[in-house]
């Protein structure tokens, strides 16, 4: 889901929302969480780190809404509200924040 504008908007979104990351990772790959944690230290802020949940129950989350890029490992099952990001409603970050911040 990383693309153009990520980093700032989870900064910007992240002044305004409650915000976590939740992220999936292959169960195969024993490096990846760690990966994960690693590039969520060096690009997001000082806590964002100690904000990153990985898993693949997405859903056994609590929130008002999730950006997620698909509606696999439970997004589709999210009690608040899915922002798909990249459908025509929400091409990118900026119409994402635009939709967030109103």
């Amino acid at each position: 889901m990383i693309g153009v504008g990520a980093i700032e908007s989870f900064n910007k979104l992240s002044k305004i929302y409650d915000t976590y990351i939740l992220s999936t990772a292959p169960w195969n790959n024993p490096t990846a969480w760690r990966d994960k944690l690693e590039w969520v230290k060096k690009y997001l802020s000082d806590v964002a780190h100690k904000r990153l949940i990985i898993t693949h129950h997405k859903n056994l989350n609590k929130g008002d809404y999730l950006i997620d890029d698909r509606i696999k490992n439970g997004s589709g099952e999210f009690k608040g509200e899915l922002i798909l990001f990249g459908s025509e409603k929400f091409l990118d970050w900026h119409t994402i924040c635009e939709y967030l911040i109103r």
